[in-house]
């Protein structure tokens, strides 16, 4: 299995056409979006290419591939508008020899619910990279709005590794095998 991940993308449909362009040149067999899709936030400044209502048909046009949680940021009409489920704030993916939780990251305590989970993916601190301790931690960092130092990212989950990518020229930024 390989996963197209996507976190983030905070209502700015020229960074989600950016890394959606690197979808297209490989065969993945879904995409996991790891919330906050819509709408910027109170916390953030309006990101490069911010068009929510452009956004909609974007992600609707992927709807039979899109694997989606909640976000911090998405909300019930937000719902409305899509058409893949997107209020669910955990996903459970069998991934090979590996359990992922998908969520956010916004609510870990939902982490301890599921001790079968050796993989959690999420997004939520828009930095993106990896760390192991009692299970792995993914992170694909942001499409639209990186903080620290880290850049405008996506992310490659496969039965056997984890890579994120840069989505301006699709350079690989991180990457881990487990």
């Amino acid at each position: 299995m390989k996963y197209f991940v996507v976190s983030d993308i905070h209502g700015s449909v020229a960074c989600l056409n950016m890394a959606l362009r690197w979808y297209t040149e490989e065969m993945f067999d879904g995409i996991l979006l790891l919330g906050d899709i819509l709408y910027h936030g109170p916390r953030n400044d309006l990101p490069f290419g911010y068009s929510p209502k452009e956004v909609i048909p974007v992600t609707n046009g992927l709807c039979n591939v899109i694997t989606a949680v909640r976000g911090n940021c998405d909300s019930e009409v937000d719902q409305m508008v899509l058409q893949f489920p997107i209020m669910q704030t955990s996903v459970i993916l069998p991934l090979a020899s590996h359990t992922v939780l998908m969520t956010h990251g916004h609510h870990m305590e939902e982490i301890e619910k599921y001790p079968q989970c050796d993989i959690v993916l999420s997004g939520h601190t828009h930095i993106s990279g990896y760390e192991k301790s009692d299970r792995w931690y993914l992170n694909p960092g942001s499409v639209s709005i990186p903080k620290g130092n880290d850049i405008r990212s996506y992310a490659i989950l496969s039965d056997t590794e984890f890579e994120v990518h840069d989505i301006s020229d699709n350079s690989v930024i991180s990457k881990v095998q487990f």
